[in-house]
């Protein structure tokens, strides 16, 4: 083995043997009784690799490995999504650059565009999975616009048309005026901004009364309704009924009542728009109002409404609203008023709620079955506080509009003839047999919302609506892992799909992961200048670059420079290169059940640790080994039990993790054998066991054992280095396996569990730590031999005294142990508990007291100005209230470890003092 552990290496080797072996590929295990299967939730072809990406991507893959070692016939399904809109606006800019729109190039060519733009630049997230070493099965790879997914999205489309679960109608809709499309809830993202209330007069027909209403909207009033109070409100009964002359209309609205009113907010009185607000077209729906759409697809004020404002945009047609509303004393009062402005997350366009022709999926007769799933434990939530959140959506459901006005997706298979008449078909020539000979036909120009085809993805994937060996195989799935953002949007559908159209579920399981966030616990987001890149991670990137990486684009030079202070800060010297193994690692530790993921470099530091020990214990193995012949039978010594009973208890409870979604546990169970038990101790020990000929052969055959099973168990989570370890190991274990996936994963031996051996060893580490801190306590060089004395010894002692004798020298560095009677008085010590057997390290000649005093004084006075320095600042209110509250607990934690510090150095300093 090299001496230094370097990952680039590695990982390139392991990628290209991986892949030229196929060693990911679903066919592995084929006889085996057991299948596994996880779909990967499709990223969008246009995107690259984030951080939640490589964080759940991780997870899966650790599943994925892990039953594929079992023995499982596994199946890690890959593939991309066409993701519409985010597609389209890609072209769409490169398009513009060259002043070229696509109705320029007609819908034809321009998607022809997409499908070329697909090929060049479609595999970013492919080939940054490829990075991080994920082990999909890449020959099964699909995308959602493949011809069989195609023909499974019209033929499931068709299906619920006929059974009237599809329909077309006249519906409000998320509508973006740049993109002229209805968007989903999860495209828009509501932002609180400062904006006004508009207090506004209403003039009561044929009176001086007016009432007042409020709004945040007041260009809507050119389509109000009516205006809406309480019916418990007395203020207003005698105007109930009654009619508004609309100002700057010629119209006259209703007043009417209805509960929905909040009669302690504002005046009581509310306008209701029922096209352009979706609490007020429910209220419309009550009432039976008149829908008045005033916009056009851009957003101006179209001619419905007879106005001085026809063709103006919105936001021009509100200021000049207000003006002539104040002039015509109509306008009460202004109020500056926070509010949340729904935007489009590609466009940053505000949202309008907007009255227009789509198609809709009746979704209640689907949502029965898919609760019904849960709630009898076909389907876990896990954790399962998601349950709750499930079932409130599914019970509150509403019908979804699943087309869109682009032109990139699956375009809706629907044709109309010229009298409107609506064929729905698998194809034109079905439509045409339904329509006639000789009918002109022409089809929907709308395609369906993104989500409708990922609904399917589950099934489609695996060939349906054939009955191919896949799909008999591999569904249902057996875990989905995901957010929590996307519930609603994708996981219920693929639930009601999944029921509908095969009878089964479309996964057991539903493991929600948490949202990865920065060391302070904020969002990663471009604005705030805090997203990492997992391959900046992988590979390292300068200041330089990532400076650039984090201001690129930004149109506010103020928030540059706030970015690039805060990045300067933080990544003084940039992001050194971690290795895929350290960040997997790292992701894995973090798989709790929170919500919430602070993700912190100084963890991935700690696992590039873990690696290099691991590295190094490897090389020390080996070196051990070198030219030796293993006797696997050999005689074991006590320690030699030890580690491998410490062993199955570790296999066992990473198991019992793994079975339980708990990653985070698992990786802890690791690291604490490897790092402690393996590195720490019985690397240790075997030192003086490996000298003894009585010892060695069976020291040997444990080293090498533990440490090919420990490779093994650390696969799922680190697979490029324990691919090298194993390829070192190779020789010696005389193992005929190309590679350590297809090794099989360690079974526990309760054979090999002994109580005895365990006992015995904790009595030697207790031993051995005892001698350690007094060392430590007293400033006594670690290797300086120190004169050893045990009293009030018992026969369990006594024996492990005998048994242990020669590596309590090595370990402990001490000259030899004398036995004392419980009547011996012993010369000035310190002394150490094992049990009720006292050490004793007799200190004359080993300290200079009065000098360890002096150096003492010194630390605590030092430790004491550093207290009082935390101290002033946590008393400064301002700073407490001012500062953000990750700084705050920074220093409070600052103030804890120092008084903990000062509390240690005091009680040496009696020790001494005492002397």
């Amino acid at each position: 083995m090299e001496k230094t552990y370097n990952p680039d290496q590695i990982e390139a080797k392991f990628r290209s043997l991986w892949e030229e072996k196929n060693l990911f590929s679903s066919s592995a295990n084929s006889t085996s009784k057991n299948a596994y299967s996880i779909m990967l939730p499709p990223p969008n072809v246009t995107g690259s690799l984030h951080m939640g990406h490589a964080f759940q991507h991780t997870i899966m893959d650790v599943l994925t490995r892990y039953h594929r070692a079992k023995g499982d016939q596994t199946l890690w399904q890959p593939g991309t999504d066409h993701a519409g809109i985010a597609t389209q606006m890609v072209v769409e800019r490169q398009l513009a650059a060259q002043d070229i729109t696509r109705h320029d190039l007609g819908r034809e060519k321009f998607t022809q565009k997409i499908w070329d733009w697909k090929a060049q630049s479609g595999g970013t997230i492919t080939s940054q999975m490829r990075r991080l070493g994920a082990s999909v099965d890449w020959e099964k790879e699909r995308f959602t616009m493949d011809d069989g997914l195609s023909d499974s999205v019209k033929k499931v489309f068709v299906k619920l048309h006929q059974e009237g679960l599809i329909y077309r109608g006249k519906r409000l809709v998320n509508w973006d005026p740049v993109l002229h499309t209805a968007v989903s809830d999860l495209e828009v993202i509501s932002v609180e901004e400062q904006g006004f209330m508009w207090h506004l007069r209403y003039p009561i027909t044929d009176s001086n009364e007016v009432m007042v209403v409020a709004t945040t909207r007041p260009e809507t009033m050119l389509g109000d309704s009516a205006v809406a109070v309480h019916p418990e409100d007395t203020r207003y009964a005698h105007l109930v009924g009654k009619t508004i002359d609309l100002p700057l209309t010629d119209r006259k609205i209703k007043i009417i009542t209805d509960d929905y009113v909040d009669m302690a907010f504002g005046t009581g009185c509310v306008k209701i728009t029922p096209a352009h607000d979706f609490n007020d077209y429910e209220m419309g729906q009550r009432h039976n109002l008149d829908i008045i759409n005033i916009l056009t697809d851009d957003a101006k004020i179209n001619d419905t409404v007879k106005s001085a404002y026809i063709g103006m945009d919105r936001f021009d047609a509100r200021a000049q609203m207000i003006k002539d509303l104040d002039e015509q004393g109509l306008l009460e009062k202004i109020q500056p008023h926070k509010l949340m402005v729904p935007r489009g997350d590609r466009t940053n366009a505000v949202i309008e709620p907007y009255m227009t022709d789509q198609w809709f999926v009746k979704v209640a007769p689907l949502a029965q079955p898919a609760i019904d799933a849960v709630k009898n434990g076909d389907i876990r939530f896990i954790p399962d506080n998601w349950n709750k959140t499930y079932f409130n959506w599914m019970d509150n459901i509403q019908d979804w509009c699943i087309s869109r006005q682009i032109w990139w997706g699956h375009r809706i298979p629907a044709w109309y003839d010229n009298q409107g008449n609506i064929f729905v078909a698998n194809s034109e020539e079905e439509a045409q047999a339904q329509a006639g000979k000789g009918v002109e036909l022409t089809q929907d120009n709308d395609v369906l919302d993104t989500w409708f085809s990922s609904a399917l993805w589950p099934f489609s994937t695996l060939g349906w609506p054939e009955k191919t060996p896949d799909l008999a195989r591999f569904y249902p799935t057996d875990v989905l892992v995901t957010g929590f953002d996307i519930i609603f949007f994708w996981v219920a559908r693929m639930i009601m799909f999944g029921l509908k159209f095969t009878g089964e579920v479309p996964f057991k399981d539903i493991y929600i992961t948490g949202l990865i966030k920065d060391g302070q616990g904020l969002k990663m987001s471009k604005s705030k200048g805090n997203v990492l890149d997992p391959i900046d991670l992988i590979d390292g990137i300068s200041l330089e670059d990532l400076l650039e990486k984090r201001t690129q684009g930004m149109m506010q030079p103020k928030m540059a420079e706030k970015i690039k202070k805060q990045t300067q800060k933080e990544f003084s010297d940039g992001i050194p290169a971690f290795g895929t193994d350290a960040l997997r690692f790292t992701f894995a530790a973090l798989a709790s059940f929170g919500r919430d993921i602070k993700f912190d470099l100084k963890r991935v530091e700690g696992y590039r640790n873990f690696c290099n020990k691991l590295w190094n214990a490897s090389r020390f193995v080996l070196m051990q080994l070198e030219g030796e012949k293993i006797n696997p039978t050999a005689a074991l010594s006590t320690a030699d039990e030890w580690i491998l009973s410490r062993l199955q208890n570790t296999k066992k409870n990473v198991e019992k993790h793994l079975a339980d979604y708990r990653l985070d546990l698992m990786s802890q169970e690791l690291y604490e054998f490897v790092w402690h038990d393996y590195c720490d101790w019985y690397l240790e020990l075997s030192k003086p066991l490996l000298q003894d000929d009585k010892t060695k052969a069976g020291t040997q055959a444990t080293l090498i054992k533990v440490l090919n099973e420990i490779i093994s168990l650390l696969h799922p989570i680190i697979p490029f280095i324990t691919e090298e370890i194993f390829e070192q190991c190779n020789p010696i274990i005389g193992s005929n396996e190309i590679s350590l996936m297809t090794q099989a994963y360690p079974e526990v031996d309760q054979s090999l569990s002994s109580t005895v051996a365990e006992t015995e060893v904790q009595w030697l580490q207790t031993f051995i730590l005892g001698i350690r801190k007094i060392r430590g306590e007293m400033n006594i060089p670690p290797s300086k031999l120190l004169p050893c004395f045990v009293q009030d010894f018992n026969a369990s002692d006594e024996i492990y005294l005998k048994n242990n004798v020669n590596i309590l020298n090595v370990l402990a560095k001490i000259e030899g142990i004398e036995k004392l009677k419980p009547s011996d008085e012993a010369c000035e010590s310190a002394m150490a508990l094992v049990g009720e057997m006292k050490i004793l390290i007799p200190l004359a000649g080993l300290i200079d007291k009065d000098q360890e005093i002096l150096r003492l004084n010194k630390e605590i006075e030092k430790l004491e100005k550093q207290k009082m320095q935390f101290e002033g600042k946590l008393n400064n209110q301002q700073f407490v209230s001012g500062a953000p509250e990750a700084i705050v607990n920074v220093e409070r934690e600052r103030l804890s470890a120092t008084l903990g510090a000062i509390s240690d150095l005091n009680d040496q300093l009696s020790k001494i003092s005492g002397l």
